[in-house]
């Protein structure tokens, strides 16, 4: 079992940054790639990132490349989503997820979820 605890959300205006932390515990964390998914009002969930386990390659979706980085320390067993740039439209309850496989934008390979942290990008 991972367990995974999402924090950093908030209200931030458009242009704004923010930046997402998720600590892990329960199974070595470097056994597992991370990924980053969001879902707003009314929508899917939609995948935002990845990262493989050594850290070494990771995702975005085309909707956040370029304004978002992910990055983790596996010493401190944490993944982080750096958002800059953050538009209205990012608005959505954020989730990491651990994967004991392949990183992959696929929701369905994540074993292990959080419970979310809001981010709120007002106009």
């Amino acid at each position: 079992q991972v367990y995974l605890v999402e924090s950093g959300g908030g209200l931030v205006r458009a242009g704004g940054s923010l930046r997402l932390s998720c600590a892990a515990s329960g199974r070595t964390f470097n056994n597992y790639a991370m990924g980053w998914f969001r879902q707003a009002p009314g929508q899917w969930r939609e995948f935002v990132s990845a990262i493989r386990w050594s850290g070494s390659y990771a995702s975005y979706a085309d909707s956040v490349k370029g304004r978002f980085t992910i990055s983790r320390d596996n010493a401190a067993n944490t993944v982080y989503l750096q958002m800059n740039s953050l538009k209205p439209e990012d608005t959505a309850v954020y989730y990491c997820a651990a994967n004991p496989g392949i990183m992959t934008n696929r929701q369905t390979a994540y074993d292990y979820w959080g419970r979310g942290t809001q981010v709120t990008v007002s106009s």
